[in-house]
């Protein structure tokens, strides 16, 4: 299963809205083949299993890390390629959230007399897939909250200044989690104090750039700023006030924006949740929240992240400085909500440390 959720691995970031599985065949205790799920609408992990293992599949395991399906979407049911190849036992690391298939999958292979084993590894398997499990329970993205600050909580100096506060190690390693995600964020202060690119630059190697989200209630976005006059594959979305200036929406269109009014919020801003739900319908099973520290207190005071991924440098900025999110309302220590640490890594002499606030 360990190999398995490895070749799942590779699939993050590139199979929404369908989850990242592996598979492994294996006989006599030697490893047959692998596969995983590269994309949506080609073939899941155990069909590339399967054919790579061929005859040798007769009798054989298959561990995989999702429960197989037994419905009919894009592509057929792969509980029938189990069963016509042969293979005496499956292995499942998780069992399938999705409505359609939840439990239905084993249920199926056991009928046709093949011994199921399931829950092996399944915190690993769920860990690789919470943005999937997100969605598909909810209709909503995986929420990350991003962001370079410095010891003291702040993300610029008091005066606005755009500079790098993080070492280069640390930014390279947000372009691995911008190759990893389905959508990036930033409010429209970040975007005409920055402008930002927003695409994922690897070294080496072609990367996959996010789909571009901005909000921008009034539509301040200049349509020459960068993020829509760059090379890229991928769009550029901006979520604005229902009563905005119809010229200004216009000449974004114009500069290759897609213009998405929707309701505002009591609080004034768009509403976040209705952004949410609008992503989430068009496919979105990841979004990548990069600021500024007011829209970072927006989702953080609204209960909309799920993850923090933090990457703190180690100087301080001071009182007056930009915080990593702004005024959260918390009266009481006890009413905060509290981070589970995944994990922490050192990059050079920055530390990430990366947590969730609930496991979907």
């Amino acid at each position: 299963m360990k190999i398995a959720l490895r070749e799942a691995r590779k699939g993050i970031g590139r199979t929404s809205p369908n989850p990242c599985v592996g598979a492994v065949v294996v006989k006599n205790g030697k490893l047959v083949s692998r596969g995983y799920h590269k994309k949506a609408g080609t073939p899941h992990a155990e069909i590339h299993a399967l054919r790579a293992a061929g005859k040798q599949a007769e009798n054989a395991t298959i561990y995989v890390t999702l429960e197989p399906c037994n419905h009919t979407g894009r592509t057929p049911p792969c509980t029938r390629a189990i069963v016509a190849s042969g293979i005496k036992r499956v292995v499942v690391g998780m069992i399938d959230p999705n409505p359609l298939v939840a439990g239905k999958g084993c249920d199926y292979l056991v009928e046709q007399g093949i011994e199921v084993k399931s829950h092996v590894l399944e915190q690993e398997c769920r860990e690789i897939n919470y943005p999937f499990i997100k969605h598909i329970t909810t209709g909503l993205p995986w929420v990350i909250m991003k962001a370079g600050c410095s010891l003291d909580g702040r993300i610029a100096a008091a005066s606005g200044e755009c500079s790098w506060i993080t070492n280069e190690a640390s930014r390279a390693e947000v372009h691995r989690i911008r190759n990893r995600v389905d959508a990036i964020l930033v409010g429209v202060a970040t975007a005409m104090n920055d402008d930002p690119s927003l695409t994922t630059r690897l070294k080496g190697r072609k990367g996959h750039d996010p789909l571009r989200v901005v909000l921008d209630s009034n539509l301040r976005l200049d349509p020459a700023a960068k993020m829509l006059c760059q090379q890229s594959e991928a769009q550029t979305w901006i979520f604005c006030s229902k009563n905005v200036d119809n010229k200004k929406k216009i000449r974004l269109e114009n500069a290759g924006a897609r213009v998405i009014p929707i309701k505002n919020q009591d609080a004034g801003g768009v509403n976040l949740k209705e952004v949410l739900r609008f992503l989430g319908k068009s496919q979105i099973n990841s979004l990548l929240v990069e600021g500024g520290g007011r829209i970072h207190g927006a989702f953080m005071r609204a209960g909309l992240v799920d993850q923090v991924t933090l990457f703190l440098a180690p100087l301080f900025l001071g009182s007056d400085a930009v915080a990593v999110v702004d005024e959260l309302a918390v009266q009481r220590v006890k009413e905060s909500r509290r981070l589970v640490t995944r994990r922490t890594r050192r990059f050079g002499d920055d530390v990430m440390i990366e947590g969730i606030f609930s496991v979907t």
